[in-house]
């Protein structure tokens, strides 16, 4: 085994710095590294790191191997949430789920390689590509389950800033996820390749995307949608993620968010470098949203739309009122008002540590935007991320919720 030493270039305030080493051979590529920790809390366990390099099959392989073990573990636990959830056999029940759908058109006319990653992690984990490949689409079934049982699984909060004289852009989220995938945790490093530029995605075993960031400054963050309708033959949220983060330019990145069909309801928060955006997009149109229609230099969201009105039969009454009236006692809704309050006040002093604070808050205990993660809770937050984009692009981030867990940041090899 050979072990190769990478050194991530820094500036003044990216001290120690940081080694990267991987381990190179026959199987795979795992990188570790030494981040930089900017808060201690009770919890200074870092997301685990992995590097994957190559064509899509290749990254898919080296993800499956890698994580073997863990995406064993992770995928009978979301088996078991299946079985809890409809009280049935969750085999039967994705069956019926994947014949109702037909999302790989979709996904191999606009990010043709993906299919060929998910090939990969299923020949790397032992899993079956139909598990893979369904396991990728947490949104979609969430989407299928509502319009049965019209479930909540949503609560992420998003945050953008652009940036100007005083102050990179950034964007941050908490990724709030149902509690079986807690302790999965992982971060990808995918190495630049001719046609694409490194990139860090959150995401979690067996899964290829959550959220990220790239080193062209390019970074996205999402939250569903549910009342927006949705498509069974667009791009799925985890292929659309990977389709933004791999352009290396920002309006190719745009235009992909803004022009692709969507197969669920999401709010999406795009950061390009100096600029920000909040998109609330469902599967007939791509709405932009501006908290305050006049100031363009920040956006927040949280789990209801407000600028789409493109809403499923059974929600428009909700809409409705949500638009007019607003609804008392709204989770979604109070932690809005949480970001609204926290984030307008303060938009002449915009700092990192103003955006941790804010996805840190628990204004409301019933309906916090932080959700520590409990035993007998149905869903926390599995990382509070912020990505920096101007200057010296990077991705901060949490191993669980940023209320016991320390933000510990990360940089790119190459510097734009």
């Amino acid at each position: 085994m050979n072990i190769n030493l990478i050194h991530f270039k820094y500036s003044s305030r990216m001290i120690p710095l940081i080694l990267v080493v991987v381990l190179s051979g026959a199987a795979s590529l795992s990188l570790v590294a030494q981040p930089i920790v900017t808060s201690n809390p009770s919890n200074n366990k870092a997301v685990p790191l992995i590097a994957l390099k190559g064509d899509g099959y290749q990254r898919g392989l080296q993800h499956g191997k890698i994580l073997k073990k863990e995406i064993a573990e992770v995928y009978a636990k979301w088996k078991e949430n299946i079985r809890s959830v409809i009280s049935g056999d969750p085999d039967s029940a994705l069956s019926v789920f994947l014949k109702s759908t037909h999302f790989i058109p979709a996904i191999e006319k606009n990010t043709p390689e993906m299919i060929l990653e998910l090939r990969g992690i299923a020949a790397g984990s032992g899993q079956t590509f139909e598990d893979v490949y369904a396991f990728q689409l947490v949104d979609e079934y969430w989407v299928y389950l509502d319009k049965q049982k019209n479930t909540e699984n949503h609560n992420c909060s998003g945050i953008g800033f652009a940036g100007n004289v005083n102050h990179p852009a950034y964007i941050a989220q908490n990724m709030d996820l149902e509690n079986y995938m807690n302790g999965f945790q992982v971060l990808f490093y995918l190495e630049a390749r001719a046609d694409e530029p490194e990139q860090y995605i959150l995401s979690c075993a067996g899964l290829v995307a959550l959220n990220g960031v790239n080193s062209q400054g390019i970074a996205l963050c999402m939250n569903t949608l549910m009342e927006l309708e949705a498509s069974t033959d667009g791009l799925p949220v985890a292929f659309m993620i990977r389709g933004v983060l791999s352009k290396m330019d920002g309006n190719d990145a745009l235009n992909f968010l803004k022009t692709v069909k969507h197969a669920s309801g999401q709010n999406y928060i795009l950061g390009i470098q100096d600029s920000v955006y909040d998109f609330e997009a469902s599967a007939n149109q791509v709405v932009r949203f501006l908290p305050e229609t006049s100031n363009h230099s920040i956006v927040y969201h949280t789990n209801h739309a407000l600028a789409n009105h493109d809403v499923k039969d059974w929600y428009k009454a909700y809409h409705q009122q949500l638009i007019n009236e607003g609804i008392k006692g709204n989770n979604s809704e109070i932690r809005f008002a949480s970001l609204q309050h926290r984030l307008n006040k303060a938009s002449t002093n915009i700092s990192v540590d103003l955006i941790k604070s804010t996805l840190r808050s628990k204004d409301d205990p019933k309906n916090p935007v932080c959700r520590s993660f409990s035993e007998n809770g149905r869903a926390f937050t599995f990382s509070s991320v912020v990505f920096t984009l101007s200057t010296i692009p990077s991705i901060q981030l949490t191993y669980g919720s940023p209320d016991q867990s320390a933000y510990k940041e990360y940089f790119f090899m190459s510097v734009r």
